[in-house]
Parts: structure tokens; C-alpha cells; sequence
């Protein structure tokens, strides 16, 4: 069976890249106390994508210190940001367990964030600008944490993490999810520490496509093990079908088209997660995977005619772009892997068009000289994570399976 994961060399493969990613990654596990003294600094996101590209590392270099640094990181990512911070007068995992069920299910009660400041109070009035620096749960975040999960899942032959990947998707799904007046599904965009209630009614444009893809990939997980694990959630089974239900209805006739960098980098690696499935045995619906190719394919156009590209440093996010480039990375792979048969050949070839744009932002990020921007310092976790990530991707066509 094919499978998009499987490391091959290309044209482009170079060992300084890897080396890079190496110095990248390894100057981060010291930086954020993963293998220092120093204060554990962890955020739910950068650390998503820390744990898949020690893995992709693993299979790069051989070395199996890669693969412990992953599982080292997942520890501490649910001791962290599984418990309440050290700030708030409420202690202990968020879910409520004790320490000892805690560790056994660190996922059922969700996973903040990690950002620098305590979550908005119930009695405070809702601040956009203070809103953005503020604790909390995302539910995009959490689907990245799901997949990071998974990843491990399948690479250590572990059932326990395709569980704790599981458990978030049932607490997610059930903290997330609501019906509106009209009988509608929607989904908040945020919600407190706690799962106890919103902090940010809106919707996150492609937060129900990311929650169906995600479950779909954790399902077939699941099956492929052909057994789950024995730590089952505590007075909650896994309603994978059942989560599953819900996205599928909230994703119907839905249009994704963004002009964002990210959003766009997001959406191509989902395409190729649901490429993934087809291939795992897990049939993902053909006319969806259609519709979020031709939605990048409007959305690039927006953006390269915005002229953000032809912008200094200064004026750049380098991990929104860096999202882009991965995203292309895993195009050229899924092109590669592309059965004759499947009927999306004219949508990527369209979108080939755009290929180039993976080396432009590469190459602009991997330029040191433009890291001395406050716009770089500012995020130098997430933006030296994904500047890892895409280096890995472009030089070894290793997918980070995100």
C-alpha cells in the first residue's frame, strides 16, 4: 500500500538543511527546558509541530534520541499545559482527575494554549487585544495535538497515544461544538481553561473541516492498531463516529477560501492528510478533497497579488508564511504519490503553478539576516519550529504528517 510518509530522496536533498533543522530543534528543546534546567516554556501549537519534526529527524538521521525527545516532549506537554497554571488559584490537572487518573488520561479535560497571560475572568468584559495574549483553549490547536499524537501512535506502535489522541477529540468535540437558535451546529472559537465556557463566540473558519479530517485520521488509527487501549477515558468512551457525525454535518457545502498564509499552508496539508486516508483504506470523500484544492487555489491568487512576498522582514510573519511553504512541501509529495485514477490531476497541476513559492519563502527564512527583526524575536519559538519544519519537508520530502 502506498503511504505518504515514507521518507525519499529528492533532487533537492541536502544534508545542511537537516543540519539546520537539527541546530533549530535542538537549540529549542534546551531553550524551552525539554532537555535543560531551565523552566519548561511550553505552547500547544509550536510544540504540535516540535513533536513531528523530531520524528521526521528520527527518520532522517537514524538517530534514536530524536524519537525520545518526541516522547519527552509529549510528557511534558500534558504535565504543563494539561494542568492549571502556576498563577491561578485553581491547582491540579484541569480536568479535574486526580494526579494519579490524571496522568493516566492527561488529554480529557483539553490542554490550554500556553500563552503568556491568565485567561479572561468570567466577570471581565471580552478585550480583542488583551483576548489574543490570554490562556485559554483553541480548538485548532488542540486538533494539531490530536495529529502530533497520532503521528507517535504510528511510528512507536504505541496505542496509548492513538487513545490520549482520542480522549481529546471526545472532550473537544463535546466543549467546542453547540447548536444554535435555528438548530444549527457551530463551534466556538475559544474556550476557558476549564471547558467550562466560551470566550470567543465566533467560529474559526476551518475549524470543522480540521475537526472531521483529524477524527477520520484517528479512526483509521485506531483500526490499523486493531485494539484500543486498556486506560480508557474515565465515564467517557471513544465516540470517534459520533464526533465525527457532528463535523461532517457542520462541513457541508462549506467554502474555505482564505487569503492567509497559514490558513492556506493548513488547508493543503489537510488535502494531503485526506490523500493519506484514501491510500490507509479510510475513503475520504472525493468532492471534498476537490474543494479544498480549488479553495487554495483561489486563495494563492489573492495572496500573491497582495504583494506581501516583496515586504521587508520587519513587515513579515515568518511562521504564517513558513505554514505556506510546508503546506507546499506536502503538495509536492502528494503530487508525487498522485494515482492516475483519483481525479483531482487538474487541480494539482494548477496549483503546481504556484511550487516556486516554497523556495521564495524558504530561502527568505533561512537567511539569518532577517531574523534580527522585532517580528522574528517576537515568536522565535514558532517561527525557528516551522523554519525547521520546512527545511525538512523541501530537502527530504519527509511529510510531518500535520
Amino acid at each position: 500500500m502506498p503511504s505518504l510518509n515514507i521518507m525519499s530522496e529528492s533532487t533537492l536533498t541536502n544534508k545542511t538543511a537537516v543540519d539546520q533543522a537539527a541546530n533549530l530543534m535542538n537549540k529549542f528543546a534546551q531553550r524551552t527546558g525539554l532537555t535543560s534546567n531551565a523552566h519548561p516554556v511550553r505552547y500547544l501549537w509550536t510544540d504540535a509541530f516540535a513533536v513531528c519534526n523530531f520524528l521526521a529527524l528520527a527518520k532522517a538521521v537514524g538517530d534514536g534520541k530524536y524519537l525520545d525527545l518526541a516522547g519527552r516532549l509529549v510528557t511534558q506537554v500534558h504535565e504543563t499545559l494539561g494542568r492549571h497554571r502556576e498563577d491561578d488559584s485553581r491547582t491540579g490537572w484541569i480536568s479535574g482527575l486526580s494526579d494519579e487518573q490524571g496522568r493516566i488520561h492527561p488529554t480529557s479535560g483539553g490542554l490550554r494554549i500556553g500563552k503568556p497571560h491568565p485567561e479572561r475572568g468570567s466577570d471581565e468584559p471580552f478585550d480583542e487585544s488583551l483576548e489574543w495574549d490570554s490562556d485559554g483553549q483553541y480548538f485548532h490547536y488542540l486538533t494539531r495535538w490530536m495529529q502530533a499524537l497520532d503521528a507517535v501512535a504510528r511510528e512507536t506502535g504505541e496505542p496509548h497515544y492513538a487513545t490520549w489522541a482520542a480522549q481529546l477529540a471526545g472532550s473537544a468535540g463535546k466543549a467546542f461544538v453547540y447548536r444554535g437558535q435555528t438548530g444549527e451546529l457551530k463551534m466556538y472559537w475559544k474556550m476557558s481553561i476549564d471547558l467550562s465556557r466560551p470566550l470567543v463566540l465566533s467560529t474559526g473558519p476551518h475549524d470543522p473541516l480540521d475537526g472531521y479530517i483529524t477524527v477520520l485520521q484517528l479512526r483509521t488509527t485506531f483500526k490499523e492498531m486493531n485494539k484500543s487501549d486498556s486506560k480508557s477515558s474515565p465515564g467517557n468512551e471513544l465516540k470517534l463516529d459520533e464526533v465525527l457525525g457532528a463535523f461532517g454535518e457542520m462541513i457541508r457545502g462549506r467554502d474555505w477560501t482564505t487569503a492567509d498564509p497559514l490558513g492556506l499552508g493548513v488547508l493543503l496539508i489537510n488535502a494531503v492528510r485526506l490523500m493519506q486516508l484514501n491510500y490507509r483504506g479510510d475513503v475520504a470523500d472525493p468532492e471534498l478533497l476537490k474543494a479544498v484544492l480549488r479553495s487554495v487555489q483561489t486563495g494563492l491568487i489573492y495572496w500573491v497579488d497582495s504583494g506581501d512576498l516583496a515586504q521587508p522582514a520587519l513587515h513579515r510573519l515568518a511562521f504564517r508564511e513558513l505554514g505556506l511553504a510546508i503546506g507546499l512541501g506536502n503538495l509536492r509529495i502528494m503530487r508525487d504519490a498522485v494515482r492516475a485514477d483519483n481525479g483531482i490531476e487538474f487541480e494539482l497541476n494548477v496549483l503546481g503553478k504556484f511550487s516556486r513559492l516554497e523556495n521564495d519563502i524558504l530561502s527568505f527564512w533561512a537567511d539569518t539576516s532577517n531574523h534580527s527583526s522585532p517580528a522574528w524575536n517576537e515568536h522565535k519559538d514558532i517561527n525557528e519550529v516551522m523554519l525547521a519544519s520546512a527545511l525538512l519537508i523541501h530537502s527530504f520530502s519527509v511529510s510531518l504528517l500535520l
